[in-house]
């Protein structure tokens, strides 16, 4: 038997499979087939669902091939793997599809992927290995410095796209790891002493008519959330509310006929990706709306109790990373779809429809479930 086989073996076997963390994987793939149940009632061709399907079946093998592979051995590729993300989202600049003001996707054949999906994923696995390898000198000027511009890469390629909301949940992670991994208050204070002035000037820039750090598209979400007269760009958000509303305790069912509803009324443009929680308030109420928020509230609470019994500072900040990811995209989704926030593209985790989000997030379980199966007991 090969040294590799025997290692492999031995790794098999070292993995503690009682605290293999079963709750998790149950309350993903509720949501993910919520979300195609969803998927299929929002669109009249079944197109959406069946690539659903075969992405939720592809991304259950995926999440079953990576829980059993260490996620230590896969951080010793960690430049590996901050290259390949630098190569995917270059490739985007240079040869990417072209599609509703943004060139954000690749052609593989006849499927296309989108990379700044798996940026996120790429982005909380390098930085695993890169903060817990120099954990003992985070605090420093050259590790802070080092880690800013590593991310800063990454995070103008996503921008130039342009994705800003997909950027902004990008550097929601990326300060949500360097708390975990124990970043001083002190630079804490400090980068927020910095970046407050920042954000208001960066808001007054892009106020000015002749900017040009922000999309013309991009500046009319964000102006028509302040400006009721802007009818046409806030009709969106103000038949998402209406749907929402309209679907009281129990909704209107799954697939239903109803005449009333803005979905069969095409008041709801492409209603299967961003805008697929106006559909569950719709269809199934705030009953359903609820059990949504309660199964996206239960997946991130397992990931937090994994990072809290992870043996190490990488297993930590995967797990806990992972969890944050899906927190602030579930937060930004559900208050666009709600009116809370500006309007700005960015799918609801396990249930808009989307093959890049969708294998991006069961690939990032697979890893979060290997971290519970590694689990350092507290006293």
């Amino acid at each position: 038997m090969s040294n590799a086989m025997t290692k492999m073996i031995n790794t098999l076997k070292s993995y503690q499979y009682r605290h293999f963390n079963i709750r998790l994987l149950v309350w993903v793939c509720a949501l993910t087939v919520l979300g195609i149940l969803v998927i299929a009632s929002a669109t009249d061709s079944d197109t959406y669902e069946q690539k659903q399907i075969f992405g939720f079946t592809v991304g259950l093998m995926i999440t079953f091939f990576a829980t059993f592979i260490s996620y230590k051995f896969i951080l010793k590729f960690f430049w590996l793997i901050y290259i390949v993300n630098l190569i995917l989202l270059i490739w985007v600049r240079v040869a990417g599809s072209y599609h509703m003001g943004a060139t954000r996707w690749i052609a593989l054949g006849s499927v296309e992927l989108q990379p700044s999906e798996f940026t996120k994923i790429f982005i909380i696995l390098f930085f695993a290995y890169f903060l817990n390898k120099y954990k003992d000198k985070l605090n420093t000027f050259p590790v802070i410095a080092g880690s800013v511009v590593l991310f800063a890469i990454p995070l103008y390629l996503v921008f130039r796209q342009p994705d800003l909301s997909t950027s902004i949940i990008i550097a929601m992670i990326f300060c949500g790891i360097m708390y975990v991994a124990g970043l001083s208050y002190k630079f804490i204070g400090g980068v927020l002493a910095i970046t407050i002035p920042i954000v208001i000037v960066f808001l007054y820039l892009i106020m000015q008519p002749d900017q040009q750090i922000l999309q013309g598209y991009q500046v009319k979400r964000i102006t028509s959330f302040f400006d009721k007269s802007a009818a046409d760009d806030r009709r969106q958000q103000e038949n998402s509310v209406m749907a929402i509303g309209s679907g009281g305790l129990h909704g209107k069912g799954l697939n239903n006929n109803t005449t009333t509803s803005l979905k069969n009324g095409n008041y709801l443009s492409e209603p299967q990706t961003d805008f697929i929680f106006c559909i569950v308030g719709e269809e199934l109420g705030f009953i359903g709306s609820a059990g949504v928020i309660i199964l996206l509230f239960l997946i991130v609470i397992e990931c937090f109790y994994i990072a809290a019994h992870a043996p190490d500072l990488a297993g930590r900040i995967i797990a806990a990373g992972y969890g944050i990811m899906i927190a602030m995209q579930s937060f930004v989704n559900i208050g666009v779809v709600t009116m809370l926030l500006p309007n700005t593209g960015l799918p609801l985790p396990f249930v808009s429809y989307g093959l890049s989000s969708l294998l991006s997030l069961f690939s990032g379980l697979g890893v979060v479930l290997n971290v519970s199966l590694q689990r350092r007991e507290i006293e």
